[in-house]
């Protein structure tokens, strides 16, 4: 990065954090302290207001704005996809809004980088699940996720589990404060939020979720919450331990179980150790290897995956 590249970055950050340490642009920049006093120095100079509050840091005189930059074909690649991402996995409400973005940024473009852009674009391709009542689900829902979040209100809808808990109920109503969403690639979209029935944070797949309704009932996110830094608790305490056909090692490589924690090959076959809240949740999953597979431990879960496996011979 040049100087005049380093000014202009300078200013975008201060345009867009509003109050900076000269330490704080340096580890953004790449720079030392003093590299970034002598820019200062010089964007004064020309006449940038840049005003400096002994303690605090850097800012801009209010009022003063950048106009855009030009946009290299690396970023606009990055904008480009990000916008078509928004189109295909978001609410009604945001893909029209990701759409607009994505012509403003292409009108914006210079001929050649918008030739080159077009270009490198057309040799990506996001693919995505062909599941669409699943997600035609998760759009309908994200919509009013997104209207309880920003007026600070409660969700109620009912969730279907994926294993039945004690009551033998794989369905309930839950009550909830919204606190965030976060995208999994293996889940799609999960709902963060203070569940009024367990009293603790819970996370919900989108699409799992149904009868979904905003409630007139307001909550407040705590001071002490960030979804950037927060980290789930994890209550997986069982250990499942598989024996796999070796000559199918790769494939369950890629197939990248989320409860999937250890993975070895062995003279033997392929080693692999889960940790599960219930052995059910891997039952399904194991089962579709068919012989390729032999549950080692617990005991309890290779009874129940020979009793399954009874099941379907009686059914055939």
């Amino acid at each position: 990065m040049n100087k005049t590249e380093r000014l202009l970055s300078i200013v975008m950050e201060l345009q867009r954090s509003k109050l900076l340490t000269a330490d704080e642009l340096a580890e953004v920049l790449g720079v030392s302290v003093r590299t970034i006093y002598r820019d200062m120095q010089a964007l004064s100079e020309a006449g940038v207001p840049i005003i400096g509050e002994t303690g605090l840091g850097y800012s801009l005189m209010e009022g003063y704005f950048l106009p855009p930059i030009s946009f290299t074909v690396e970023e606009a690649v990055s904008l480009l996809l990000g916008a078509e991402f928004i189109e295909k996995r978001f609410d009604p409400t945001f893909r029209k809004s990701a759409r607009s973005s994505r012509r403003k940024i292409e009108a914006i473009l210079s001929r050649p980088i918008r030739e080159e852009t077009n270009r490198i674009q057309g040799s990506i391709h996001l693919l995505q699940k062909d599941e669409m009542v699943i997600m035609m689900r998760e759009k309908a829902n994200l919509g009013s996720i997104r209207e309880a979040m920003l007026e600070g209100k409660k969700l109620r809808f009912t969730y279907h589990k994926r294993v039945a808990g004690s009551d033998g109920s794989r369905v309930n109503v839950r009550t909830v404060s919204p606190f965030g969403l976060a995208h999994d690639e293996q889940n799609g979209w999960l709902l963060v939020a203070f569940c009024d029935l367990r009293e603790d944070i819970r996370h919900f797949r989108v699409s799992r979720i149904s009868d979904l309704t905003v409630t007139d009932d307001t909550f407040q996110t705590p001071d002490n919450f960030n979804l950037q830094s927060y980290r789930p608790k994890d209550t997986r305490s069982i250990r499942v331990c598989a024996l796999f056909n070796p000559e199918i090692a790769d494939k369950v490589e890629e197939a990248n179980n989320y409860y999937m924690e250890t993975a070895e090959s062995k003279e033997d076959g392929y080693h692999v150790t889960f940790r599960v809240r219930q052995p059910e949740e891997l039952l399904s999953w194991i089962l579709g290897w068919g012989a390729d597979v032999v549950v080692t431990e617990p005991e309890s879960f290779k009874n129940r995956v020979r009793e399954e496996i009874e099941k379907m011979k009686e059914r055939y």
